[in-house]
C-alpha cells in the first residue's frame, strides 16, 4: 500500500496521474492530508466518490492513535504518546509560548545513541520513523488541541540525523506551501552530533536552526555522558558546524544540560565560553530531568545561575530553559518506556 503521508507534493502528482485523474486533484488531496489534517477518504468531500474508493484499495492513510496525553496544571503543556499503525510508541510535546505554539516531535522509536542521563536510550532503537510519522505527530496534536502550530523542534525520541533521509523529506515538507506551510526558520532540528550527516544537511540548503547537544566542555567527560562522542571528539563537531553556519548564517544553540557535580562547575562553565567564544551562539541551559536508570540530579538554581553569569562574562548569549510541562513526566522516553513495559506485561 501507498503511504500517502510521506509523498510530497511532486509525487502526489505523479500518483494522481497514474490513477487516471485530473493533475488539479493532486492539490485538493495534498491539501487535504497536509493543511486540513484529514484521518479518512470519506472526509475529502470534494474529491469524487470513485476516486476516493481508488485511493482506499490503493493507498494507505495510517493514522497514529493517541494513546495518553497528559497536560501540565503548571502551564498548559501537553505531552502526547502516539500509538502507530505497527503497534509502537512515540511521543510529542505540545507547548504554548508567547510567539506561538511549539510542538517537539520524535524522529525514531527509542534510540541508540546511549547518553547516559537519557530516557530514550533505554529500550534501545526500535527503528526509524516516516516522513508522515513526523508529520503525524503535529497534524494529531493540531487537532486535538484546535490550534495553529508555528514552530517545530525535532529533540523529541531519537537521533535525528540517524534518520537522515526521513528526516530531510520531513523537514521540506513541514515548509512546502502546499501544506502547513512552516517557515524553516521556525525549524530547529537538534543533534548529538553525527560529523558526517553535518556536512551533509549543510549541502541542503535548508534555512532551519541546528542544535547541537553538547553537555559537556571537554572530550573526556562528553565520552562518559555520550557514547558518541568517542567517534566524534568536540573538536570535529565545532568545524563540521562552523561549516553548517557558513552556508546559512543562522545562530547555532548548544545545548547544556546541567547535572549536578558532573559538569556545573565554575571551571566547567570557563572551560565552555572559552570553546565557544567568538562563535554566533546561543547556550541552553537545561536543567536534567532525573531518570529512574541514573543517579543524575538537577543543578540547583542558584548554582544554574552562577553558571551562566560565568558564560555571560565571556560574551556569550546564554538562557536558562524554561521547566515547561516539570509535574508531568518530562524527560524524554519517560512516557513510551513505561507504556512500553506494560505492554510487555499483558
Amino acid at each position: 500500500m501507498t503511504d500517502l503521508l510521506s509523498m510530497n507534493f511532486g509525487e502526489m502528482q505523479e500518483f494522481v496521474r497514474a490513477l487516471g485523474e485530473k493533475p488539479y486533484r493532486a492539490a485538493q488531496l495534498y491539501s487535504w492530508l497536509h493543511a486540513k489534517g484529514a484521518v479518512s477518504f470519506s472526509e475529502m468531500t470534494n474529491l469524487p466518490k470513485t476516486f476516493r474508493e481508488t485511493l482506499a484499495e490503493e493507498a494507505e492513510l495510517s493514522v497514529p492513535e493517541i494513546r495518553t496525553v497528559q497536560e501540565s496544571k503548571l502551564d498548559g503543556t501537553r505531552k502526547y504518546l502516539f500509538r502507530l499503525s505497527d503497534g509502537e510508541y512515540v511521543e510529542s510535546v505540545f507547548m504554548r509560548y508567547h510567539h506561538g505554539n511549539s510542538v517537539c516531535i520524535s524522529s525514531q522509536v527509542g534510540c541508540r545513541m546511549g547518553c547516559t542521563f537519557c530516557a530514550s536510550t533505554v529500550l534501545g532503537l526500535t527503528r526509524n520513523l516516516t516522513a508522515g510519522e513526523m508529520l503525524a505527530q503535529i497534524y494529531g496534536i493540531s487537532r486535538d488541541t484546535g490550534e495553529r502550530v508555528s514552530n517545530v523542534v525535532v529533540m523529541g525520541t531519537g537521533e535525528p540525523l540517524d534518520n537522515y533521509d526521513n528526516l530531510v523529506r520531513f523537514l521540506r515538507m513541514v515548509s512546502d506551501e502546499h501544506g502547513l506551510n512552516i517557515s524553516e526558520r521556525n525549524l530547529t532540528v537538534s543533534t548529538c552530533g553525527l560529523v558526517p550527516e553535518i556536512k551533509r544537511l549543510a549541502g541542503e540548503k535548508l534555512m532551519i536552526n541546528l542544535a547541537l547537544s553538547l553537555h559537556a566542555p571537554d572530550d573526556a567527560l562528553r565520552r562518559r555522558l555520550m557514547p558518541v562522542a568517542k567517534a566524534y571528539p568536540i573538536r570535529e563537531i565545532l568545524a563540521a558546524l562552523d561549516s553548517y553556519y557558513s552556508v546559512n548564517r543562522r545562530r547555532l544553540t548548544f545545548e547544556y544540560s546541567l547535572i549536578r557535580g558532573v559538569n556545573d562547575s565554575m571551571d566547567q562553565a570557563e572551560a565552555l565560553a572559552r570553546l565557544l567564544k567568538r562563535r554566533n551562539c546561543l547556550v541552553n541551559l537545561i536543567p536534567v530531568n532525573p531518570v529512574t536508570e541514573n543517579d543524575y540530579r538537577e543543578t540547583r538554581p542558584a548554582e544554574a545561575a552562577a553558571f551562566k553569569k560565568k558564560l555571560e562574562k565571556y560574551g556569550i548569549n546564554v538562557t536558562i530553559r524554561r521547566e515547561m510541562g516539570r509535574d508531568i513526566d518530562g524527560a524524554c522516553g519517560q512516557l513510551r518506556k513505561r507504556c512500553t513495559e506494560m505492554d510487555a506485561d499483558l
